[in-house]
């Protein structure tokens, strides 16, 4: 069955639609296209919002915990109403009102290794937006064992780190590193600190890399390196080329 655009769709995604690298072929690929949003925090919540405005047909959102007050400063699908409400819940709320078009699929529950592989096999690509080492080489693991295209990024304080992952064709998160670093050395945004405005200029960046993989263009991908942002010195680098390429 084919899908074409609604008269209303075309003038919502109008401006994307000029743009020359997607046009109409690529908006409707976005239209089908279902996207698996792990976290729906500093990360997750500026990722969700410009997939759900860009059109992705259905955004999965997995997120096990409650809106708190602290979250606000960078968590931006949450507002001072929502505090003790479920995150999966607030955000559904606000992406349905950004976009009715877009079904999003709640999941108020902990990624984890009893329900990883069922809840990520419905996808066409995942944005891992979690905040802790467990999670980020869980998703590395499910997605390469299910051949998902991923999205990886991590901030703290005033960093942040992104990198793209197309299994068997890309080095992967597990090619960077081993393992999680000893307890001692793992810093989070609880005990150090992010400035808020950094988890949106990552999160954006993992938007932007799903819509390019999903309206068909992988060239310019964030594949076999690891984009390094500093807020302090305005610094933006990509390091040198990855060459492991995972099994």
């Amino acid at each position: 069955m084919s899908i074409r655009l609604t008269t209303d769709q075309i003038e919502r995604y109008s401006r994307q639609i000029m743009v020359p690298d997607l046009g109409g072929k690529a908006q409707i690929r976005l239209r089908q296209s279902r996207v698996l949003v792990i976290g729906a925090g500093g990360l997750g919540s500026p990722a969700a919002f410009y997939l759900a405005a860009a059109g992705i047909g259905t955004l999965g959102i997995v997120d096990p915990d409650k809106v708190e007050l602290s979250n606000l400063q960078r968590q931006i699908l949450h507002a001072t109403a929502d505090i003790g409400r479920q995150k999966v819940e607030s955000a559904k709320a606000k992406l349905n009102n950004l976009n009715p078009d877009t079904e999003v699929k709640t999941y108020p529950v902990r990624f984890d290794a009893d329900n990883a592989a069922a809840m990520a096999a419905d996808y066409n690509f995942i944005v891992d937006g979690s905040d802790n080492f467990d999670t980020k080489f869980l998703v590395n693991d499910v997605a390469i064992q299910l051949g998902i295209a991923f999205s990886h990024a991590g901030i703290v304080r005033l960093q942040g780190q992104t990198m793209t992952v197309l299994p068997g064709k890309s080095a992967c998160y597990r090619c960077l590193f081993d393992g999680p670093p000893p307890p001692e050395e793992i810093l989070n945004c609880q005990q150090s600190g992010i400035l808020g405005a950094v988890a949106g200029t990552l999160g954006t960046i993992q938007a932007t890399e799903a819509v390019k993989y999903l309206a068909g263009f992988e060239e310019g991908l964030l594949t076999d390196r690891l984009l390094t942002y500093d807020a302090k010195s305005g610094a933006a680098k990509a390091a040198d080329s990855i060459s492991s390429v995972p099994a």
